[in-house]
């Protein structure tokens, strides 16, 4: 059976769409709270609500890993990872205060609050590190589900950027040379997971470093053992089987951690369409400008259906989409261009796994 090693192409993959599913998955089961109600039956609720993130991080951390170990070097990393998230994330808060609020409160008519320009600013202030401080522009929004909270979704990226920031510390201690390193990595995470989600820990850093960082570090563990990590179709259909058992559990990432990451990742790989193979990764956009899903659970209302909020989600998608891909395209470019080819550096791995090393 073919390893990963072989099968996976950087420069020809299905990657981005996977991620462009997993967006459109990320907004559809959101608009079930963002409409306050639920699916009522808590497997689903825990699935569908949870798999669609952790899945990003999981592709994350297979391809961020990959990229320190194409090109060590620290500078070029960091400009990457800062091109990747920060101008796309500054467009998104600009647009959150600029259009999409004002547009929502005028549609809303309750009135514009006093204070709104000065809110606007230290909005864009207080979130301008990436983490986010505040959500709301001078109270609003009002009248919806999940009131004073504007682009809720942006939250995580501040945790992807940590793990991006963990990967570099790593790198530049010099032990990412060692498969031990992510796998103690794992093993320590996991055991952190454990006892957040199982056991007597609960604080904020705590649980949430826990669950992204075990998300990432599947990925990791993926590309960790390309060489030897078997893929096929069938295996990919026996992961999914695993992630959909553990919904039962009271955290499921607990048993689905590596078959999420196995599932995405190899699945990106396997697919072989040419029209899957996206150039960029629009879902990047969907992410990040979902600013626009309070505003429209708030022109909605009760009466309207969920049906027609999602219509107008998938439609102001696009607009998203097509923003980012302007905003952040030449990066992707620019470290494309000055990396060594995959080929070149996976081509050892490939050679002992060929001999069954």
């Amino acid at each position: 059976m073919q390893k990963l090693v072989h099968v996976f192409d950087p420069r020809a993959n299905a990657l981005n769409a996977v991620r462009l599913g997993l967006s459109v998955g990320v907004i559809v089961f959101h608009s079930f709270p963002l409409t306050g109600t639920g699916i009522g039956f808590r497997p689903f609720d825990q699935l569908l609500g949870s798999f669609f993130v952790d899945a990003f991080f999981a592709i994350s951390g297979y391809l961020i890993l990959s990229s320190w170990i194409r090109r060590p070097h620290w500078w070029a990393y960091l400009r990457a990872r800062i091109l990747r998230i920060m101008p796309g994330f500054y467009v998104s808060c600009l647009i959150t205060t600029l259009v999409i609020g004002p547009v929502a409160i005028v549609i809303g008519g309750l009135g514009f609050p006093t204070g709104y320009g000065r809110g606007a600013v230290t909005y864009l202030l207080h979130n301008g590190l990436l983490r986010v401080h505040q959500y709301d522009v001078a109270g609003t929004p009002l009248a919806v589900p999940y009131p004073h909270v504007w682009n809720g979704s942006i939250w995580t990226l501040w945790w992807e950027f940590l793990c991006y920031l963990g990967v570099l510390a790593l790198g530049l201690a010099r032990v990412l040379r060692w498969r031990a390193t992510i796998v103690s990595l794992f093993g320590v995470t996991l055991v952190a997971f454990i006892a957040t989600a199982y056991g007597p820990v609960h604080q904020y850093y705590i649980d949430n470093g826990a669950r992204f960082g075990l998300m990432f570090l599947a990925g990791s563990m993926v590309y960790t053992f390309r060489d030897r990590l078997p893929v096929s179709w069938s295996l990919v259909g026996l992961a999914g089987a695993i992630v959909v058992a553990s919904a039962w559990l009271p955290d499921y990432r607990l048993a689905a951690a590596l078959p999420i990451a196995y599932v995405v990742i190899v699945s990106g790989a396997l697919i072989k369409n040419a029209r899957l193979r996206l150039p960029n990764d629009i879902s990047y956009g969907d992410l990040h400008l979902r600013v626009l899903d309070a505003a429209a659970a708030r022109k909605r209302g009760a009466g309207q259906s969920r049906c027609a909020g999602l219509r107008d989600r998938l439609h102001r998608g696009d607009v998203a989409a097509c923003g980012c891909v302007l905003v952040r395209r030449r990066a992707p470019r620019a470290e494309a261009q000055r990396r060594p080819p995959y080929e070149a550096a996976d081509r050892p791995l490939a050679a002992r796994s060929a001999k069954g090393w």
